[in-house]
């Protein structure tokens, strides 16, 4: 029998997947503790971060006020990476991952589990995600970049998981095809957005003293995704390449808002490899894509700008101006799959060049885009009161209450 180059990678996945398993088949001779949660993000390649991060905290919070102990597990890639007291890192290795989630009472990631993880009965999976509304197509509704073994990671990934977090009628909507799940949902709002709610005071005050910037400066964090799979392009942050001249950028914000602003570049963490050759010099253009989190900067902000990250979302629960700058909006569609939003219909003014980038910024209503947001939450019924962290921990309270 022939079979194709993908038949014979899924094969061979599957192959070791089955081999791998046994690591955890065999850590079954150890009892489940009901007080381990373990966390993960994006399968360990980031640190204390997303909406695992945010739920940790409150747990830690509720600990030091006397409430359930709990052994808080982080496996991660990266030892070097830092972690709050009360949090326990351990080096993201298969036997590692096997026994600490073999013995755990609750699963909390981000992202996807491996082929070869098994869930044991009793133990209780609380699936995060790494977005709510979303622009990106993801599983069934990529259509036909959608591939086999993606299909299969999804699916085995699907059949542990006991809750979704959602934010949204929306999201609830989109789970069966884009998640290829069908399971029960908690409504509790995402964890990660509770301090872009509550923080925004102390966030201003620390993000402009750790990068040395003035108290009245103003910030737009710029974070455009990532490129992989079927996007090829090269992305790096020079101009010419899919990023925006930064000192038109800069010069528009100040003509319409006022002050002196600078740019906050969050790139995707597969790129953070690559520093900043050109552009605005010096205190305008300031790299933050190492920091773990961009949530405790993002809720700084006074502005925020992307392409086609579901981060937007997020920053237009703080209200503050949201741009869309998206140069490859015809060919990200043609090879990513239709955007689950048509762009130019939401509030978030568009631009696909850097002049229309430029007007669309000294042209911003501020009032219509207040009314589009209010309009767009009540559509989606959209949930992002702050309390979205509450919510969880007194979910795994009841878990975990013997």
């Amino acid at each position: 029998m022939n079979l194709t180059k993908e038949e014979r990678y899924i094969r061979s996945r599957l192959r070791t997947a089955r081999k791998q398993a046994r690591e955890f088949l065999l850590c079954r001779k150890h009892p489940i503790d009901g007080k381990k949660i373990v966390f993960t993000t994006i399968e360990g390649s980031t640190g204390f971060s997303c909406n695992p991060k945010y739920i940790a905290l409150e747990l830690l919070r509720r600990m030091r006020e006397g409430g359930i102990h709990y052994d808080l597990v982080w496996l991660v890639d990266n030892m070097g990476k830092e972690f709050p007291p009360g949090i326990r890192k351990v080096k993201n290795t298969l036997k590692n991952r096997a026994y600490e989630l073999s013995t755990a009472k609750i699963w909390i990631d981000n992202s996807r589990k491996q082929l070869e993880c098994r869930k044991r009965p009793g133990q209780i999976y609380i699936q995060t995600w790494h977005a709510k509304l979303g622009f990106k197509p993801t599983c069934l509704d990529r259509g036909a970049s959608f591939s086999k073994i993606a299909y299969l990671v999804s699916k085995h990934d699907s059949s542990m998981i006991d809750y979704v977090l959602s934010n949204s009628d929306w999201y609830d909507r989109t789970l069966p095809t884009g998640m290829l799940y069908t399971g029960k949902v908690l409504r509790t709002g995402s964890p990660r957005c509770d301090i872009l709610v509550n923080g925004r005071g102390e966030a201003r005050e620390t993000v402009r003293g750790k990068y040395g910037l003035p108290r009245d400066a103003k910030l737009l964090m710029y974070a455009p995704t990532f490129r992989g799979g079927s996007q090829g392009t090269n992305r790096t942050v020079e101009k010419g390449d899919h990023a925006p001249d930064y000192d038109a950028l800069l010069d528009a914000l100040q003509r319409r808002f006022g002050g002196e602003w600078a740019v906050l570049l969050r790139l995707h963490p597969q790129l953070t490899a690559r520093r900043i050759e050109s552009g605005a010099a010096g205190k305008k253009l300031i790299d933050i894509s190492r920091e773990d989190d961009m949530y405790d900067i993002l809720a700084g902000c006074d502005a925020f700008m992307t392409d086609y990250s579901s981060a937007a979302f997020d920053a237009a629960v703080m209200r503050i101006p949201v741009l869309l700058y998206a140069d490859d909006y015809a060919e990200y569609e043609r090879e990513r799959g239709r955007l689950l939003w048509d762009l130019g219909q939401l509030p978030f003014p568009l631009a696909e060049n850097d002049g229309e980038l430029e007007e669309a910024i000294l042209r911003f209503d501020r009032e219509a885009y207040k009314k589009g947001l209010e309009e767009l939450f009540q559509a989606t019924g959209m949930v992002e009161d702050g309390r979205a962290s509450a919510r969880v921990c007194d979910e795994i309270e009841k878990a975990t209450i013997s």
